[in-house]
């Protein structure tokens, strides 16, 4: 299976039960009604991101639903807890992206979400050939990628909240949900991982282009 639509999902929930907790967070992502299967990390090659109520229209109650989640919990009063997924896409749509999960105690929806972001980003560079110092701040090294020309888009989805002032479980949840997937024909016209290792390879002894790529919003 081979996915061509992905949508982003985040939520919160509570509840005096760790798994009713994750239940609620789920239902306000939208998505309890699935039977989730959660994977790692790999964005197919020319897979589309839409809006969640595009892709909620795709799915049905009960459907096995791939996913990327992350996911986070606390009891203890006021502790700050976060789930982000992040994302980083190619120039090239004939090449994969990556997806990340990161689930922190103490840390803010914005760093949290730029640790996503920049852990994914980190992924697809190296993969792609971009030379970076990994020291430098994420700001600058962001820079770096979209000059390359080989990244052009980067973002994450991030959910955080403070652990409930009596004591309820709280839970947090980020997802980076699969909902449409490539037919039989698609599937077998597209390139073996031999030959997506021979194009990284043809990447990676590819010159920067050092101008700015277009970002989408």
């Amino acid at each position: 299976m081979l996915g061509t639509k992905i949508f982003f999902t985040k939520g919160v929930g509570k509840h005096k039960d760790y798994l009713a907790s994750f239940e609620v967070a789920l239902r306000d992502a939208g998505i309890e009604p699935l039977n989730i299967v959660t994977i790692s990390s790999i964005l197919p090659p020319g897979c589309k991101r839409i809006s969640r109520d595009e892709g909620l229209k795709l799915m049905r109650p009960g459907q096995i639903a791939f996913t990327v989640m992350a996911r986070n919990a606390t009891n203890e009063p006021n502790r700050l807890i976060a789930a982000s997924i992040g994302l980083a896409q190619p120039a090239d749509t004939n090449m994969y992206g990556y997806l990340s999960e990161h689930h922190p105690f103490g840390e803010t929806d914005e760093v949290a979400g730029a640790y996503a972001e920049d852990l994914a980003a980190t992924m697809l560079a190296s993969t792609l050939g971009i030379d970076f110092d990994p020291d430098t701040a994420w700001d600058e090294r962001e820079q770096i990628y979209k000059a390359s020309g080989k990244i052009i888009r980067t973002s994450n989805i991030t959910q955080s909240a403070q652990g409930d002032k009596n004591g309820l479980w709280t839970t947090v949840v980020a997802s980076a949900v699969f909902c449409e997937f490539a037919s039989v024909e698609q599937f077998q016209s597209m390139p073996s991982l031999l030959d997506m290792r021979a194009q990284i390879s043809t990447y990676k002894n590819k010159p920067e282009n050092g101008q700015d790529q277009k970002i989408e919003q």
